[in-house]
Parts: structure tokens; C-alpha cells; sequence
């Protein structure tokens, strides 16, 4: 399950009736009064601020301001704990893209194009992108990334990659991030990332 369900689903458990009485009256101009009549428990009132997008696990502020007003500062050290716990898993998840980069910008050579397709960039991005590193293959591999991580954003990972290079044949590549990634899981810690993914600036390898 979502871990941000699980976390609405148990401060939905510790809310009492009159908790819940006040809840609804401080949504009464977020939340219309047939859906507020509606509304029996707590984890149905998120439900109703979840589906318009008042709420989101990225976007928690509304339910601080909420249990702020009730003076609950026990849930309110839970959403600090899931906001901590979020940004170290988003820490990692960057870490590990970055090694992925690392690995693929060394070893897919003149075959990004190909990747890049499979990664849904369009062959206008793919000329732009030779055209702004005409002689440096290398950047041309992690611009191709670049572009790839920014139109998926959260979506972009590791297994992705993987699905993709293993898609194109490039099986030698796909194995190596396999390893690299299985490596840092029995290290217990993310890869290290000389060479940051989203850097603008030319590197020292030439095609």
C-alpha cells in the first residue's frame, strides 16, 4: 500500500469524534457540505481532499495546518517522520540514476541513439542534442538522460533504464546497472556520483 495512505489511514485511527467534528468544520470551504455530510471518519475526509488534489504526499501542508489547529503534535511527528523518510528514499533514488548515467554514458557509445528512441525522445531532441555536442559522445549519452529524467521525473528509475537498454539489445549494459544497483543494496547505502547527472557543463571525454 501507499505509504502516505498508511499514514492518513493511522491518524484516521487516533482521531476522535469531536476531532473529526472539527476537521470537518475547517474544511467547510474546501469541501462541499453534501460530501462533508458524507464524510464518517477521518481517512473519508482525506480520501475527499485527496481526490481534489488538496492533498498530495508532495504536498502535505494542508494536512500539517490541519492537525496544527487540532494541537495533535503526536501526528504531527508522524508527518515529520514520513516527510524525512520521503526525501532520504528520493535522495537514494537520485543516487542511483546518477550511477546508472555514469555506467551507460561509458558504455552505450554511438548506440544512444537507439536508446534514446526507446526512452520516447523525439528524433527532433535527438538532432538537437548532436548538434549542441557535436564532438563529445559522452555528453550526447547524458544529455539523452537528462532530457529522459526530466520528462518522467519521480517516474524515472533504475528499472526503467534497465527494461530499455535490455530492449535494445544492449544486454552488457542493462547487467552492469543490474550489478551496480545490487551492489549498493548489499553496501546499505546509495552509489557515489562523481559526476552529477543534471550538470550543464561539457565533460573531459571526447568522442
Amino acid at each position: 500500500m501507499d505509504p502516505f495512505l498508511v499514514l492518513l489511514h493511522s491518524m484516521s485511527a487516533g482521531l476522535s469524534s469531536n476531532e473529526l467534528t472539527e476537521l470537518k468544520f475547517l474544511c467547510r470551504e474546501r469541501v462541499s457540505k453534501r460530501k462533508l455530510e458524507r464524510v464518517q471518519s477521518g481517512l473519508d475526509l482525506f480520501s475527499v481532499l485527496l481526490e481534489q488534489s488538496d492533498l498530495a504526499p508532495d504536498r502535505p501542508e494542508l494536512l500539517r495546518e490541519l492537525l496544527a489547529s487540532l494541537r495533535r503534535h503526536d501526528l504531527l511527528r508522524r508527518l515529520d517522520d514520513f516527510e524525512a523518510g520521503a526525501a532520504a528514499g528520493a535522495g537514494t533514488a537520485e543516487e542511483d540514476l546518477r550511477a546508472a548515467f555514469d555506467i551507460i554514458c561509458d558504455n552505450v557509445g554511438k548506440e544512444w541513439r537507439r536508446l534514446a528512441r526507446q526512452l520516447k525522445i523525439s528524433d527532433a531532441r535527438i538532432d538537437a542534442i548532436e548538434e549542441r555536442y557535436p564532438r563529445n559522445l559522452t555528453e550526447q549519452v547524458r544529455e539523452s538522460l537528462r532530457t529522459w529524467k526530466a520528462a518522467r521525473r519521480e517516474a524515472a528509475t533504475v528499472p526503467q533504464l534497465v527494461a530499455a537498454l535490455r530492449a535494445c539489445k544492449l544486454n552488457l549494459v542493462a547487467d552492469l546497472l543490474e550489478e551496480e544497483q545490487a551492489r549498493s543494496l548489499q553496501n546499505g547505502r546509495g552509489p557515489s556520483a562523481p559526476v552529477p547527472w543534471d550538470s550543464d557543463g561539457p565533460t573531459s571525454r571526447a568522442s
